[in-house]
């Protein structure tokens, strides 16, 4: 299903599945085994070098996982795919596939804090030099790019400030110097945007989240042209972050209903978004789909909807604030995950960024009343009603 005029509704449903299904079954099946045998050894060595379609070892290949992994690469018009266990791993080992000693990673303040870390803390580690511009300071990012970049990582929206990226100027910008061009699309989905369609070469997300939609299932995956995932499938098939079948099979089901919730979730956050922004008790709220949001006219060039992420600061600062307003939320799960049919809410000190230091939040400008809003597919008036019960409760 290679067709770029199907809807992103019918893809969710029907792309990657065919040539899955067995015994006239219309599912696809979840495929366990460790191993697959080849009584000819010749077949199984022309399998094992890549000449051959098939599978040796689900470490490497699985019939389940490859399904996912042809639905997200239709989704987003890429060659091809490959996936991880988890988001951070498929994060991992795209940065780590490429960058060496003595290479220059350019990116921005803004990205979630695992990637944070790996730019803060690991690479630095093997003498990988890595610029963090200020997120939405186009001019400085071009100026650190033309100075020299090997991999250029963006993430729009941003985790968990809801900051819009430029993707078709930056990715220019990179595409100048000859640097690989890598976008983390987890919250705004394929549904909203198209990073490869924008000039980046590789698309990523953490599949825990909307792509999954239901938290009951972990992975990641990342997709572009085929000489990039390939480097990036040799290395994830070494390391061993491997994404399992039933985790993978999770995933698809949940990505049946992709496009349907992601509207739903489009709709109802900007409602939220607007609720909350006239709101007495609350400072400030971050949402693409606000006139007033900094990126918002970039996000309506470059996105097809505004996603179901927002954030908003408590005008009483503090941490214990926070705490006042998820205690008393009805239809909200207080929990570290986002994307979800359920409304999920937490503060980055135990969520998106609870790896950093307050004062590391702090430098990022992530205040401690900050609450990121993650919108499920609950009616729009029990949300509202249930965020303004929420905060009458503060003083």
């Amino acid at each position: 299903m290679k067709n770029k005029s199907i809807g992103k509704g019918t893809c969710s449903v029907w792309a990657g599945e065919e040539k899955s299904l067995m015994q006239n079954a219309t599912q696809v099946p979840v495929v366990h085994s460790v191993s697959f045998g080849y009584k000819d050894v010749l077949q199984w060595q022309q399998v094992a070098l890549g000449e051959q379609k098939g599978h040796i070892y689900s470490r490497n290949t699985n019939p389940t996982v490859d399904v996912f992994e042809n639905k997200i690469c239709q989704l987003e018009n890429a060659e091809k795919a490959t996936s991880a266990s988890t988001g951070m791993g498929i994060i991992h080992s795209t940065l780590f596939s490429f960058l060496v000693p003595g290479q220059r990673v350019v990116s921005v303040k803004d990205t979630y804090g695992g990637t944070n870390k790996i730019f803060t803390e690991f690479l630095p580690r093997i003498n990988v030099e890595v610029i963090l511009c200020n997120t939405t300071d186009h001019e400085a990012i071009e100026a650190e790019v033309a100075k020299g970049c090997d991999l250029l990582y963006l993430e729009t929206p941003t985790n968990p400030t809801i900051k819009i990226i430029d993707l078709d100027r930056l990715a220019r910008a990179g595409k100048k110097v000859g640097a690989i061009v890598v976008v983390d699309n987890t919250f705004a989905t394929p549904v909203n945007q198209q990073p490869l369609a924008l000039g980046a070469d590789l698309v990523l997300h953490s599949a825990t989240k909307f792509l999954g939609g239901h938290a009951d299932a972990m992975g990641g995956v990342v997709c572009g042209n085929k000489e990039l995932i390939d480097q990036i499938y040799h290395y994830r098939e070494i390391n061993g972050a491997t994404l399992d079948p039933m985790s993978a099979y999770l995933l698809l089901r949940g990505m049946k209903t992709l496009a349907l919730r992601v509207e739903r979730q489009n709709q109802s956050a900007l409602e939220i978004a607007k609720y909350l922004n006239s709101h007495p008790k609350i400072e400030k709220v971050f949402y693409p789909g606000l006139e007033s949001h900094e990126g918002h006219q970039i996000a309506k060039k470059q996105m097809t909807g505004f996603g179901g992420m927002l954030s908003f600061i408590l005008k009483e600062n503090t941490f214990e604030a926070v705490g006042t307003v998820l205690a008393n939320l009805k239809f909200a799960h207080s929990a570290a995950n986002l994307g979800s049919v359920e409304t999920i809410v937490g503060p980055p000190a135990t969520t998106s960024h609870v790896e950093c230091s307050k004062a590391e939040r702090e430098a990022m400008g992530i205040p401690e009343s900050l609450i990121r809003y993650s919108t499920g597919i609950e009616d729009i008036k029990d949300l509202v009603d249930d965020l303004g019960n929420a905060l009458s409760k503060l003083k």
